[in-house]
């Protein structure tokens, strides 16, 4: 049996579809994030980037993102390792990291829904962050909750 994609090429082997499989949909990546100053670490909010439909967790205007949202940053092979904001259940990070993807990833488990059934989601928890000012990006916070085990009995798909 082949190896998965994932499992023999490095992030900047894999071709466009390859790559963008890559994405869990799990919207993390596109919540605001506070760097604190002292520790370096970053905080996440539940306000979601004006583009992030927060209840498909996807982009609306993933084409044109970039001009629409002049601090949203496209992920490459090479600034992967550089961007310490990236979530730690992020595929990019973790296969950056050389570590495996986790049994909810849809490439894994076959299907999108084990990244909710995970807890892996900002689906129903993120809001817009339109109308919320930088100041009051702090009054948002949020700890992403870690993924849930997996289930005894074998994901259904939707």
């Amino acid at each position: 049996m082949t190896e998965p994609f994932w499992k023999t090429k490095t992030l900047d082997k894999m071709t466009r579809t390859e790559w963008e499989s890559l994405c869990d949909g799990c919207g993390r990546c596109c919540l605001n994030k506070l760097e604190d100053e002292d520790t370096g670490e970053f905080l996440y909010t539940r306000a979601a980037c004006k583009l992030l439909d927060v209840n498909t967790c996807r982009c609306t205007d993933y084409p044109n993102r970039a001009k629409r949202v002049p601090d949203c940053v496209t992920l490459t092979a090479r600034n992967v390792r550089h961007l310490g904001w990236l979530p730690e259940t992020c595929a990019y990070r973790l296969l950056d990291e050389g570590k495996t993807l986790p049994w909810w990833h849809p490439l894994v488990s076959g299907t999108p829904d084990t990244v909710e059934q995970a807890g892996i989601s900002v689906a129903g928890e993120a809001y817009t962050e339109e109308g919320i000012t930088v100041e009051e990006l702090i009054d948002h916070l949020w700890k992403l909750p870690k993924a849930k085990r997996k289930p005894k009995q074998p994901v259904k798909a939707r």
